[in-house]
């Protein structure tokens, strides 16, 4: 389950008209804190990325699922049923929630550091195009600098 405070986040970035994506940052924002805290790991960027997607379907954001050539089938289902239970407020199996948490405790946290969401977010860019990846580039130097 989200936080609370991360809900609130998700609702007054809805309200001030940002995008279904802008509001899902905040959950992604959430499980990157979570992995780094040391609460469960992930086997890679990607994978946390996607759970925080899912959280954001599930408390009820309008994000579609990813088009046929994005992802595979598996994946755009997933999108599907996280979206129908979003909007009939579905209270998550608790049984399959501890399951959940109990096999990502096992992974390494390692894939939210920054130099690994930094990878992730080249690898991202160079799919999109050249402005994209110049923009992450930059953006991974400023955020070096800072750290």
């Amino acid at each position: 389950m989200p936080l609370q405070s991360t809900i609130e986040r998700a609702r007054r970035d809805q309200r001030e008209g940002k995008s279904p994506s802008t509001q899902a940052g905040e959950f992604v924002r959430e499980e990157i804190r979570h992995i780094r805290k040391g609460d469960h790991g992930a086997r890679s960027p990607e994978q946390a990325i996607a759970i925080g997607l899912s959280m954001a379907r599930r408390a009820g954001v309008k994000l579609p699922p990813p088009s046929a050539g994005k992802a595979s089938a598996e994946t755009r289902r997933k999108a599907r049923l996280d979206l129908q239970a979003g909007r009939r407020q579905a209270k998550p199996s608790l049984t399959r929630s501890r399951a959940r948490i109990k096999v990502l405790r096992r992974e390494s946290t390692s894939a939210a550091s920054p130099s690994a969401l930094s990878r992730h977010a080249k690898k991202a860019a160079r799919h999109r195009g050249p402005t994209d990846l110049s923009r992450a580039a930059k953006k991974a130097a400023r955020t070096r600098r800072l750290h």
